[in-house]
């Protein structure tokens, strides 16, 4: 709960300290002293927007925090610690704002972004407005009332996975579609160009292989007389060849090495130079052995040779990196195959998809009917204790399965009568201002009762009410304050009087300055501020046995 507020230099408040206790707490005041001043400021530290307005005249900065002990709020301690912003105490909400507008915000001492705020404040504040009654006449309100009291946050949950796992098919299938006009006629060109290189069946490194033999063959004259005219000097020449005249060294080495023996090397060297003259000419002999001029097979590699660079301009890349650019085709025509299988694919899981958003939407649309018939009663006796005796409420909840969106199938539409033999229609034909005051105080109450939020503030919720409902109204809002911490701010002693704790809000002057503050009431005090409340300012005796009467 919340246990206590600080207040620096926040519009016309130079400073408040404010300690606040369990129960039930009216805030009263007259009109204009800033009676949601307080409130406002709170609301700086549950992340509301702020500008430079917000700081008071002469002042450098505005800075407000909260304390709130989290005894029984097992969530709230959960995302602090999930966070690394737990303290294993209270949890203190800070914020900043400087008179240049600049604000900053603090969890428990530590910097964070103004979204953390407000995740932490919505499990730590519920706070309903004197206009929530008029948010009530649209129908996402009404849903939200009603998901509110039905509390079936896993239900929400799984419609919502299940929703946008629902949008993302839709959406890939989507993708693919518009694209399957470029994906066809580029399929179409892959197949021809495929195909065309698949009669061609050109082999990795074969090109290479094809120039080299063509080459070869392309030059068969030449390379046999160059062949036959190095065999004669080598070996067959009758008249003279190299070997012959090696032979020729080496007998006349090996007569000098029997001289000197340093000569020994030099015979040696002429020996395994014969050796090396020997096997080239037994090398060039096998080579020409094997060389052949076949004309059929020359004009097979010279056309081969010819397609194989007709292909490769036409397809914009180098003849020995054709058969990769063929394989690259190839893998790009598979992807596009399996695209259109994957097209079925996605068809088939956006159907089951659908299928089992709308088993989970009729799950929750299941809970909230059940949910609505509990709350029909509820707020029927709640309007009925309002001083609406004859009146009549019930929430319709209409399942759509057309109606796709992340909160499920339902139309919701909350229906009233307020006379008797009159027909439920929707709460914004029938209701007048104050009957809808009072089915929105009813609604509000006792949805709050069913929401785990520790701490609610009812900010003039009871505009539109008087004389004995208002009773009424305060007694609702006590018996909400037994189990709850409420803050209400009011300007009906009715319900004023049946605060745990009272708070007065007054506002002064002071050196030329406008200031406001609030101080709790003791008995007397208290008894007085009813009285006020109840004959204005002239207090009279009976104005305070009034005041006595609704203390008790």
């Amino acid at each position: 709960m919340l246990c206590q507020l600080s207040i620096n230099n926040f519009a016309i408040v130079r400073f408040l300290e404010l300690d606040f206790k369990a129960g039930m707490t009216t805030i009263t005041g007259e009109t204009g002293a800033g009676k949601s001043i307080a409130i406002d400021a709170l609301g700086l530290c549950l992340g509301n927007r702020s500008d430079a307005n917000t700081v008071r005249p002469g002042a450098s900065k505005t800075e407000v925090s909260a304390r709130f002990t989290l005894h029984d709020v097992p969530q709230a301690k959960r995302w602090l610690e999930d966070n690394d912003l737990d303290n294993e105490e209270d949890c203190i909400l800070r914020r900043t704002i400087n008179s240049d507008g600049r604000s900053r915000a603090y969890i428990n001492g530590n910097p964070v972004p103004i979204t953390q705020l407000k995740a932490i404040g919505q499990l730590l504040i519920g706070i309903h407005g004197q206009h929530a009654h008029h948010a009530m006449l649209k129908s996402e309100h009404q849903l939200t009332l009603l998901d509110s009291y039905a509390n079936h946050k896993l239900l929400i949950d799984t419609v919502q996975a299940s929703y946008q796992r629902t949008k993302q098919a839709e959406n890939d299938l989507k993708s693919l579609e518009l694209a399957q006009h470029e994906r066809i006629s580029r399929k179409q060109l892959l197949q021809y160009q495929v195909e065309e290189l698949d009669e061609f069946n050109l082999a990795e490194g074969e090109f290479v292989e094809i120039e080299q033999e063509h080459k070869r063959l392309a030059n068969g004259t030449e390379l046999i007389e160059s062949c036959q005219a190095g065999l004669a000097l080598l070996s067959e020449d009758e008249e003279v060849n190299i070997e012959s005249l090696l032979n020729k060294v080496i007998h006349l080495a090996d007569n000098l090495q029997s001289v000197d023996d340093k000569l020994a090397p030099v015979a040696n060297m002429l020996n395994e130079a014969l050796i090396l003259i020997q096997e080239s000419s037994g090398e060039i002999e096998d080579y020409l052995s094997r060389l052949e001029l076949d004309p059929e097979h020359f004009a097979y590699l010279e056309k081969r040779l010819s397609s194989a660079m007709q292909l490769a301009r036409k397809h914009h890349v180098n003849p020995e990196d054709l058969s990769t650019y063929h394989t690259q085709l190839k893998a790009e025509l598979f992807d596009l195959c399996d695209d259109e299988t994957k097209l079925g694919e996605v068809r088939q899981a956006l159907t089951a998809h659908r299928e089992a958003y709308l088993v989970h939407a009729q799950k929750l649309s299941q809970s909230r009917t059940r949910y609505a018939k509990e709350l029909d009663k509820l707020v029927t006796q709640s309007i009925h204790q309002l001083n609406m005796p004859k009146g009549q409420f019930k929430i319709a909840v209409n399942f759509n399965p057309e109606m796709h969106n992340s909160l499920g199938c339902d139309q919701v539409e909350f229906l009233v009568t307020t006379n008797p033999g009159q027909p439920l229609q929707p709460i914004a034909k029938v209701a007048s201002g104050g009957e809808l005051s009072r089915i929105g105080l009813g609604v509000q109450v006792i949805t709050a009762k069913k929401v785990s939020t520790p701490t609610l503030i009812f900010d003039e919720v009871d505009v539109g009410i008087s004389g004995p409902t208002a009773a009424v109204v305060g007694r609702m809002l006590r018996s909400l304050g037994e189990s709850t911490q409420v803050f209400c701010v009011t300007h009906l002693p009715q319900v004023a009087g049946n605060g745990h704790q009272h708070m007065f809000v007054n506002k002064f002057n002071k050196a030329g300055q406008t200031e406001t503050t609030m101080q709790n009431l003791d008995k007397e005090q208290r008894i007085n501020e009813l009285a006020r409340l109840l004959g204005g300012d002239a207090i009279t005796e009976n104005t305070l046995a009034n005041a006595r009467e609704l203390l008790q």
